[in-house]
């Protein structure tokens, strides 16, 4: 069986690029990632690919004069690679619609809240200001509407009296480095399929997101 081909977008430190390296160089990833891309210069995730040797590429947004100009240059720079998913990975961009339409079904995010809950930015600190009882991640389809896409799977944990909006950061990368490979190894395996805005699990119909706590521990990396 070949290796699934990967295109990580990133903008910053990479932690959950670094959590995928890890878990397709331990084998439990049928995986291969074709290249990393970054809107930003200078990104550390750009240096953790290169020190695996990953091929980067830095795409800067500010030397294009509008989203449109700018999603034309990154088709052009992933379409050779021909993925079969896209992972956004801490990629701090909102994609237009010519960006959905070239990767259609491909592209997957991770967010930092229990979608629908919390779209967008602040989703640690709008958890605490809301005295919510629980927060967490979601995995799901990215589409043209920003963190609004079918949701795949969710991680949760009860919020403590004491939690800061670090704690909550910290409580969350630890799920996202457990979950986003997690539902990478279904895709490769084909547990979990996409086609036209609809998740099927095990063939079946996914009629709400798969949660972490309810899944095997043998399936987990």
């Amino acid at each position: 069986m070949s290796s699934y081909s990967l295109v990580v977008l990133i903008s910053g430190n990479g932690s959950n690029l670094q959590a995928i390296i890890d878990q397709i160089e331990r084998g439990y990833l049928n995986a291969k990632i074709e290249c990393v891309i970054s809107n930003k210069k200078g990104a550390y995730g750009l240096e953790r690919a290169q020190k695996h040797n990953i091929p980067t590429a830095e795409l800067e947004h500010q030397a294009f004069s509008s989203r449109e100009a700018y999603d034309h240059e990154l088709i052009k720079l992933i379409k050779p690679h021909q993925p079969d998913c896209i992972v956004l990975a801490g990629f701090m961009r909102i994609l237009t619609a010519s960006f959905f339409n070239a990767f259609e079904h491909k592209i997957i995010n991770i967010h930092p809240s229990l979608l629908p809950k919390y779209q967008g930015l602040r989703t640690h600190q709008r958890a605490l200001e809301n005295k919510d009882a629980d927060h967490g991640i979601s995995v799901h389809i990215a589409t043209e509407e920003l963190d609004s896409g079918p949701v795949i799977a969710q991680a949760d944990f009860p919020i403590e009296a004491k939690d800061t909006i670090e704690d909550l950061q910290k409580k969350c990368h630890q799920l996202e480095h457990i979950l986003y490979p997690l539902v990478l190894k279904w895709l490769i395996e084909k547990k979990v399929e996409i086609s036209t805005g609809i998740i099927t699990f095990n063939q079946s119909i996914l009629k709400q997101p798969l949660m972490l706590k309810q899944i095997s521990q043998n399936e987990l990396p």
